[in-house]
């Protein structure tokens, strides 16, 4: 198996050349959008309560409770909310966060973006209100989204080298970033239309990862790529120009219909990159499970493109992969 190298030499483009470059790029990411979608009126409810928090005290904490009673759990005493509020670490918290986002205005407009696509998709939809907070960096939990609350916490959004990750792994840390954020979202709300059940197949593994992916298509499509599958521009390159051959890889070795749950750390999971167990391990793209799955799943929409999303979203894994006849 030959993979490429993941060092790109550089070219040099006439001034001309390049200029057409750029408007053929900037056609290609319009294409993408949906004008339908664009029209749609979106009124989005942002309630910074990270500024609100930062500034109290004490004698605040019975207003605070009063204006935002879904950020307060019953089961939490007051005493602990007072202890966090004068905590030395959670007024650090509080000046990174304040200095990241003086204002919400860029990620509401985007977040709002993103709103109206799945308003055109899912029109029962309800937007619901955005509350922003400053918390202790879970980065297993970045946001939340119930029927009716989208809770942020911008303390994992302060960019991939910014102290409070320095404990992180580079990978885990790469993805705290507020480039990441309507992916965050997207994930979430792909979550909720997601059946749990499939089968216990590698393909599975990667369809069901890639649905996901798709949705993000539909529901994102004024975002990256590399974006909606948290990657590097390099990691996407490399994803793209290896696909023939990862393809390979996986027919060669029977892994497409194998059951070995090792699989889901090789190729699907959260990790630095992919393990083909070859020495060229390290230069490779993370999750390119994901990443072949998701080809699959376009391969499938470009044959039967009148499928429903929520059709799609319940077809089973091989049904994909056999209709889509997907062949890099």
């Amino acid at each position: 198996m030959q993979l490429q190298n993941p060092t790109f030499s550089k070219m040099r483009f006439p001034l001309i050349l390049l200029s057409l470059f750029l408007v053929l790029c900037a056609c290609q990411d319009n294409s993408k959008l949906n004008s339908d979608a664009e029209a749609i009126d979106i009124e989005l409810e942002v309630e910074r309560f990270d500024l609100e928090f930062a500034k109290a005290n004490a004698g605040d904490l019975p207003e605070l409770k009063s204006n935002y009673p879904k950020l307060f759990p019953d089961q939490i005493p007051d005493s602990l909310w007072v202890a966090k509020m004068q905590s030395d670490l959670q007024q650090e918290i509080n000046t990174e966060v304040k200095e990241s986002f003086p204002d919400f205005k860029e990620e509401a407009e985007r977040i709002e973006h993103f709103f109206k696509y799945v308003k055109y998709y899912y029109p029962d939809f309800e937007i619901p209100t955005v509350f922003t907070l400053a918390e202790e960096v879970n980065y297993r939990q970045k946001l939340v989204l119930t029927e009716d609350a989208l809770l942020i916490s911008l303390d994992n959004y302060l960019g991939k080298n910014h102290k409070f990750y320095k404990g992180l792994a580079q990978y885990i840390a790469f993805q705290q970033d507020k480039d990441f954020l309507i992916s965050d979202l997207a994930e979430a709300f792909a979550k909720q239309k997601m059946s749990r059940k499939r089968s216990r197949t590698f393909l599975s593994d990667m369809v069901h990862h890639s649905k996901v992916l798709y949705l993000k298509d539909l529901l994102m499509p004024f975002e990256s790529d590399a974006a909606k599958i948290y990657y590097s521009e390099d990691q996407m390159r490399w994803a793209e120009e290896n696909e023939t051959q990862i393809w390979s890889f996986f027919v060669e070795r029977n892994l497409i219909y194998s059951t070995d749950n090792r699989l889901e750390d090789r190729f699907i999971n959260l990790g630095p990159y992919s393990k083909f167990y070859l020495e060229l391990d390290n230069e490779s793209s993370p999750r390119i499970g994901q990443y072949i799955g998701w080809q699959i799943v376009k391969a499938y929409m470009e044959k039967y493109p009148n499928t429903n999303i929520n059709e799609l979203l319940e077809l089973e894994a091989d049904v994909i992969f056999k209709k889509s006849k997907y062949k890099p």
